[in-house]
């Protein structure tokens, strides 16, 4: 409601003010005296001028407050930005096909739009409120009795005129601003609640035609299909149909806007990882490597990197788009199968070429059919027709596509469902359930060419997780190429898990019932539970597992994307870098569990109590469990032994295969795998022959017979060992004689090699001076 600033105070600053203009002395003259109408009060001059200048005050800072025109800025531009949304919305309403895609886009923007006109709303309240508070101050200035005094005599008020004056020019334009922005809020404010009872009525209209074509509802919605009769002109079908393009097309670019930044945030990400593959495979190329990538059985890698990276981008754009407009998402998706083709054509037989083509021929011409063709007896045919088609190539035709796919198992399950829904979708469509035959068509291609997409997703991960690897191994010196296969059918595990998410909640979202089901798990897993005076939802636990199965899933597979495969017989290995992982690994499970308990949502008292539990439970038995993990915690940081050293401890001696945080695991020489206590490693005395390098020194005694000199000796032994790669050349080899006799010489011969190479080292060692001694005649034993 505009209204204007009246008080006492401001109808008095509108009267005209006398034309003499009284010259004011701020030295009050001795001999004054006051008009009786201040008898009762002590005011001067001065207190008048204070009183006049605080009125000036406020109503300096009340203009102020009140020109929130820049702060208004941005809410009438998304009032404007809104309302262009809603024509957009309402125009495709009126004539896009009721499509269970297209209703599902309907609702999820116009419910944002709905929390759009409340958050304007209340910004505009917001205002109002502002400019009543503004007001306030304004009136509460006739509480000044000051002022009001000098106001009632018309002698003080002639020599305060000038002072009045500027008064009365402030108070007009603060008046005339506030009533200004009084009227544009209240014009704002009425376009809002407008808008917000138009959008009301378009989500009832969109929530009646998705439960049309719900799967709850049996009741016929079209006629039987042999009541069904098609009366049209062909000229007005066709201007149908270029009508549908076109209001198709629109919400379609409409959507791209709207969803602008999320894809563009994908584009982004997806130029990064084709930027880290290709930096990869270049660096492989360096060094005359790249085409050991052909041992490794890469399937998409090695037909370039942007079709893989597509395919990628294109699945994470299905799932994360579950709401968009029909014409969008089956576009996004023929664009995927069309770039699967190219990726298909020259791995696929011939056979599977072909029918992967029909499959894309059927799909192709359902979108075109559900999307333009308006509902009518051909439409109804020519979809019982596909869904025939369907159903034979489920039995027939689909056999071939599953012995190419990488992964077999859930193809089964897309090719029950592929025909179950093509058979249901023929029912429905004859008995007049047009909507929901339409749906369950779509759904059934989405489901089976979904399952095929997401089996190529999985493959090109492996792929990447692989180049990754082999990369980081090349770049520590180890040319070795691994055992990729068992290295995938462990990665792939828990991606499984996700890409079964992915196609449950597409196949959920195309069947509508997505939205129910997330709506029901969500109630049950935020509905709060007590047991005693502990309160807590399923949720939280839920949760607090989730988080704790990824932080043992990150920390288990860490290490593969530093090269680390868990290989035996590797002579040059990181210590350092096994230190970093096992710090890593430290690292991740503490932040895994605290973010776990802190996901579960567990008061700090209740926490609190839980410890004193533990407190006393580590007192009574787990004494060794708490030793042995604090034990590993200071193995990891103090570092006495790494991860390949060769140590002894005890009876027991090997190589350290693993370290954990409560177990360290050594292989020993005779291929026992030999588990110690963490406890035990700190409590006893290790011997570690790798602490600072990985070699030893080895001794072999020989005797040599035959007419020979010791610096002939020493000349040949010198030149023997160092014609052998094995021994570490660095250091000179030491020979001593234990005895000496005419023709016989007994000898110690002391060199360095790599102990993980001791007995083979040592027998070349032998049979060398075996063959130099007797190549000189000399008789020679060991």
């Amino acid at each position: 409601m505009i209204f204007k600033i009246k008080p006492i105070l401001l109808l008095l600053l509108l009267v005209v003010l006398p034309a003499a203009q009284i010259t004011y002395s701020q030295t009050k003259p001795k001999t004054e005296s006051r008009p009786k109408l201040f008898n009762d009060t002590t005011a001067t001059d001065s207190a008048y001028l204070i009183a006049i200048e605080k009125a000036d005050e406020v109503m300096e800072s009340a203009y102020k407050d009140a020109d929130f025109q820049r702060e208004t800025y941005r809410l009438f531009g998304e009032i404007k930005r809104t309302q262009s949304k809603l024509d957009q919305i309402f125009g495709s309403l009126k004539g896009a096909n009721p499509n269970v895609r297209n209703q599902q886009m309907y609702r999820i923007v116009l419910n944002e739009i709905q929390q759009e006109l409340d958050e304007q709303n209340n910004a505009i309240n917001e205002h109002n409120t502002k400019l009543e508070k503004i007001k306030k101050r304004v009136i509460d200035l006739r509480k000044d009795k000051t002022l009001i005094g000098l106001l009632k005599d018309t002698i003080r008020r002639k020599q305060f005129k000038k002072e009045f004056a500027n008064l009365k020019s402030k108070y007009l334009s603060t008046d005339s601003l506030m009533t200004h922005n009084q009227g544009l809020l209240n014009a704002k404010k009425r376009l809002t609640v407008q808008r917000r009872i138009a959008v009301s009525n378009a989500l009832v209209m969109v929530e009646n035609r998705l439960e049309k074509s719900g799967i709850s509802i049996v009741k016929k919605e079209y006629p039987f299909l042999w009541n069904t009769s098609d009366a049209v002109p062909n000229k007005a079908v066709t201007q149908n149909l270029k009508a549908k393009i076109i209001i198709e097309e629109n919400i379609a670019v409409y959507y791209l806007s709207y969803r602008a930044g999320g894809l563009m945030a994908l584009v982004f990400f997806m130029g990064l990882l084709v930027w880290y593959i290709l930096r990869n495979i270049k660096y492989l190329k360096t060094k005359g490597l790249d085409e050991n990538l052909s041992h490794f059985s890469f399937t998409y890698l090695n037909k370039g990197v942007l079709l893989p990276v597509l395919v990628i981008g294109l699945n994470i754009a299905v799932v994360s788009n579950l709401y968009a407009p029909a014409l969008f998402i089956e576009l996004l998706q023929l664009f995927l199968l069309g770039i699967l083709t190219v990726l298909f054509k020259n791995n696929w037989s011939k056979v599977a070429i072909r029918n992967w083509g029909f499959l894309l021929a059927l799909f192709g011409t359902l979108c075109f059919v559900d999307l333009f063709i308006g509902i009518g007896f051909l439409q109804r045919c020519i979809m019982i027709i596909i869904n025939i088609f369907g159903v034979r190539y489920g039995w027939v035709q689909l056999k071939t596509i599953k012995e190419e796919l990488y992964i077999k198992g859930f193809f089964k399950w897309a090719s029950i469902l592929f025909i179950g829904l093509n058979a249901l979708a023929i029912l429905f469509n004859i008995f007049g359930r047009v909507s929901l035959s339409n749906m369950l068509s779509l759904t059934s291609f989405i489901a089976l060419t979904q399952i095929i997409a997401l089996s190529v997703l999985l493959k090109i991960i492996l792929e990447i997780i692989l180049l990754q690897i082999y990369t980081t191994r090349i770049k520590r010196g180890l040319e070795k190429i691994f055992d990729h296969e068992s290295l995938s059918d462990t990665l792939k595990k828990p991606f499984i898990i996700v890409i079964t998410y992915m196609w449950i909640v597409v196949i959920a979202s195309n069947l509508n019932i997505w939205e129910s089901l997330r709506s029901s798990f969500q109630s049950l897993l935020n509905r709060p539970n007590s047991i005693g005076s502990i309160t807590f939802t399923l949720g939280n636990i839920v949760l607090f597992f989730i988080i704790i199965w990824v932080a043992h899933l990150l920390q288990k597979y860490v290490a593969y994307f530093f090269g680390e495969i868990d290989d035996e017989n590797e002579e040059n290995i990181n210590k350092r870098q096994h230190s970093k992982l096992l710090v890593t690994r430290l690292v991740v499970l503490t932040a895994g569990y605290l973010l776990a308990v802190a996901a579960s949502g567990m008061p700090l008292d209740k926490l609190s109590i839980l410890l004193g539990a533990l407190g006393v439970g580590v007192g009574l038995g787990l004494q060794n469990v708490v030793n042995n993990f604090v034990s590993g915690v200071i193995l990891i940081f103090d570092k006495p032994i790494q991860i390949g050293d060769v140590i002894e401890i005890s009876s027991e001696s090997g190589r350290v295969k693993s370290m954990g945080l409560r177990t360290t695991k050594i292989n020993a020489p005779n291929g026992a795998e030999i588990i110690i206590p963490n406890g035990n490693l700190l409590s006893q005395s290790i011997t570690n022959w790798t602490y600072t390098d990985n070699f030893k020194l080895v001794e072999i005694a020989i005797e040599i017979t035959g007419e020979v000199t010791p610096d002939e000796i020493n000349a040949i032994v010198i030149e023997a060992l160092e014609s052998l790669p094995l021994i570490n050349n660095t250091r000179a080899p030491q020979i001593f004689y234990t005895a000496i006799s005419d023709g016989k010489y007994k000898l110690q011969i002391k060199f360095w090699c790599s102990i993980y190479r001791t007995e083979e080292t040592i027998s070349s060692a032998r049979q060398v001076l075996f063959a130099s001694f007797k190549a000189k005649s000399l008789g020679f034993s060991t």
